[in-house]
């Protein structure tokens, strides 16, 4: 349901100002997860963060591109929460994932499975023809993969843990793709089981 909070201007004043860009990221984030960088506007991010055109292009006046880097990385930062929540759940790694994999199953379906991943939809349209949105998708998942890593190398060597760390990304991102689809945590959870079967095998 839309609010009838008055607009804000990002002239109105430092701490409005900094309220203001923080709307306007929000909302650009959950709108790329969405509807991906073609299907997102500037206008209906505008809208969505009760902001007028004129403040987004003060914010970011390199336009779409330069928005959509800020919101990717706040969607890393976001979804690098949940991980770390996950990961610090268990001292056993193997139980952690599987944390970490309950954990985003409840994101996913309080959002009603409209949220996945938040940087999957905007890095596929834009692999190739926008170098920083590209550049700020590899750099979250790079993140999410270090977190992991960081978890699993008591006992195992850095190659070992960064190969593990990768696969458990990669098998995340897949999973809740197909969650969204089946409308379904299944995917995630048994994903999540077969991640820590695999994690026990190298411990």
């Amino acid at each position: 349901m839309q609010t009838t909070k008055p607009r804000h201007d990002a002239t109105e004043g430092t701490d409005a100002a900094v309220g203001t860009r923080d709307r306007i990221v929000r909302a650009a984030a959950r709108l790329l997860q969405r509807q991906g960088y073609e299907g997102t506007g500037i206008k209906q991010i505008a809208r969505d963060a009760e902001a007028t055109l004129g403040s987004v292009y003060h914010f970011f006046p390199g336009g779409k591109q330069e928005l959509a880097v800020a919101a990717i990385q706040h969607g890393e930062r976001e979804f690098a929460d949940i991980l770390r929540t996950g990961l610090a759940a268990d001292d056993d790694p193997a139980e952690a994932i599987t944390a970490c994999t309950r954990l985003l199953a409840d994101s996913l379906r309080e959002s009603d499975w409209m949220d996945g991943c938040p940087v999957a939809a905007t890095a596929l349209e834009t692999v190739g023809r926008a170098p920083a949105i590209q550049q700020a998708c590899a750099e979250a998942i790079g993140h999410w993969t270090d977190l992991v890593a960081e978890k699993l190398r008591g006992g195992l060597d850095e190659d070992t843990a960064r190969d593990l760390a990768c696969a458990a990304i990669s098998t995340l991102e897949g999973a809740e793709l197909t969650a969204q689809v089946l409308r379904s945590e299944e995917p995630l959870l048994t994903a999540g089981r077969h991640l820590a079967r695999l994690i026990r095998t190298y411990k």
